[in-house]
């Protein structure tokens, strides 16, 4: 029983810690940057909220989709879905709502939380 909790324990911790390729440096600034958003949780939403599916997102399992654009290097990009300036508001916003931004998107909306847009927006600008 108490190696079962041992290894759930260590299981727990991998996959909101060191199995990433994040260092705390960047994690600490994108916090920074999203107002409080956990790079490390964000990788987690991501695949909760389906994102993987359309997009290639570095770091994230199976994020190999081919609908969406690629999402590696956000960070460095101009703008955000090709009409928005790039800030970390612009983009937990797109996250959240992006049919309110472009009616027109194939992105749905997947009715992510504020929280987990942080999160997410946290991941994506500490690649």
């Amino acid at each position: 029983m108490r190696m079962s909790l041992l290894i759930a324990g260590a299981a727990v911790a991998l996959l909101t810690t060191g199995c990433d390729n994040l260092s705390e440096k960047r994690v600490n600034e994108a916090a920074v940057l999203t107002d409080g958003g956990n790079a490390r949780v964000g990788r987690v939403e991501i695949r909760k909220y389906g994102c993987n599916s359309c997009h290639e997102i570095s770091g994230v399992p199976g994020a190999r989709g081919l609908i969406g654009p690629p999402l590696t290097n956000i960070g460095q990009r101009y703008y955000i879905a090709g009409e928005l300036t790039n800030t970390p508001n612009n983009l937990m916003s797109w996250i959240q709502h992006p049919r309110q931004i472009e009616p027109h998107t194939l992105m749905p909306e997947m009715g992510v939380s504020e929280q987990d847009s942080r999160d997410i927006a946290a991941y994506l600008y500490a690649q």
